[in-house]
């Protein structure tokens, strides 16, 4: 997989996930909107790890600053 993901968007989103996993455990979310931003946290964690966002593939998206071809 390409990476296309730069330290700062990885950075971002990793804190983003855990933001929402302290907010799950706190019970400052709860029913519908915890299970959606726990999908999206799990989804961030696994896109910053690897270094590669699916969604950015079709746009030709990269925040790397290195050119994706």
């Amino acid at each position: 997989m390409i990476k296309n993901m730069g330290m700062a968007d990885r950075a971002v989103r990793a804190i983003i996930a855990i933001m929402v996993g302290i907010l799950y455990f706190t019970n400052q979310i709860t029913g519908t909107a915890a299970i959606i931003l726990g999908i999206f946290a799990i989804i961030f964690l696994l896109t910053s790890c690897v270094g590669s966002c699916p969604l950015y593939i079709p746009f030709k998206m990269s925040t790397t600053g290195k050119k994706t071809e």
